[in-house]
């Protein structure tokens, strides 16, 4: 608890058994009071490796439903739990959850509803190892976003969030997208509705076993975040009403 106010992690997982164990040790379990983890019908052992952890709630999915619609489960569950401060692990260690106290108390002392933690701010991507590609398409994209959204974030691309259980109950998150899209798609729901979203600096680790998405994969994504972004433009100059925007 924080402030009296029920804390809880989500883990989307997949193909996170070698790298589980190392990110669910650092979370910490005297101030989180569950853990969700989503299992994406992984072809390995990772929904045992959860359960030898003493991992309280395991949900496997029997068919893959993509990135976007694990998150979902991972939400619905975290609302059905009570959650008033709800953080996203991920559980491929490329983010430490060492930084979980320091998200959970900007949103429970009432300073942001949502908390990102961010690999551009400082130098934390490219010194944890961060594809040059990949930096420069994040730096693009996020200047994009930004000029087409009129907000100001570091970087959009973040795995590593943090939500009220307000905000959560404010979206209709299930309309949006199943796979990576999902997360730009909620980026635009939270800026639509009014909210804001605090970021705080985070590094990252790139190695073998943390998932990544290839380069078709990152350019069709690339993509979709713009299309993402000027639909939310459209939309709120009142050139076309998107569904997802509610």
């Amino acid at each position: 608890m924080f402030n009296n106010k029920k804390v809880i992690v989500v883990m989307p997982a997949y193909r996170a058994a070698l790298t589980l164990e190392r990110t669910y040790r650092e979370i910490p379990l005297d101030l989180v009071d569950d853990v969700i983890l989503v299992d994406d019908a992984s072809p390995d052992n990772t929904v045992e490796v959860a359960r030898q952890l003493g991992i309280r709630h395991v949900i496997r999915h029997d068919k893959n439903k993509g990135y976007g619609g694990n998150q979902k489960t991972c939400y619905a569950k975290a609302l059905e739990l009570g959650g008033d401060i709800v953080v996203m692990v991920h559980p491929d260690y490329q983010y430490t959850p060492l930084l979980v106290p320091a998200m959970v108390s900007i949103i429970g002392n009432d300073l942001y509803p949502v908390v990102f933690a961010s690999r551009i701010l400082g130098k934390g991507a490219l010194k944890g190892g961060m594809p040059m590609y990949k930096y420069i398409a994040n730096r693009f994209l996020t200047f994009s976003q930004n000029l087409l959204m009129n907000q100001k974030l570091s970087e959009y691309h973040t795995g590593y969030r943090a939500f009220s259980g307000e905000v959560l109950r404010s979206l209709d998150f299930t309309d949006n997208s199943d796979d990576f899209i999902f997360d730009n798609e909620m980026i635009a729901q939270i800026f639509y509705k009014g909210y804001e979203i605090g970021e705080v600096t985070c590094p990252t680790k790139y190695f073998d076993e943390a998932s990544s998405i290839n380069f078709r994969r990152s350019s069709i994504y690339g993509l979709g975040v713009l299309r993402t972004s000027v639909l939310y433009m459209f939309t709120k100059l009142g050139l076309m009403h998107w569904k997802v925007l509610k």
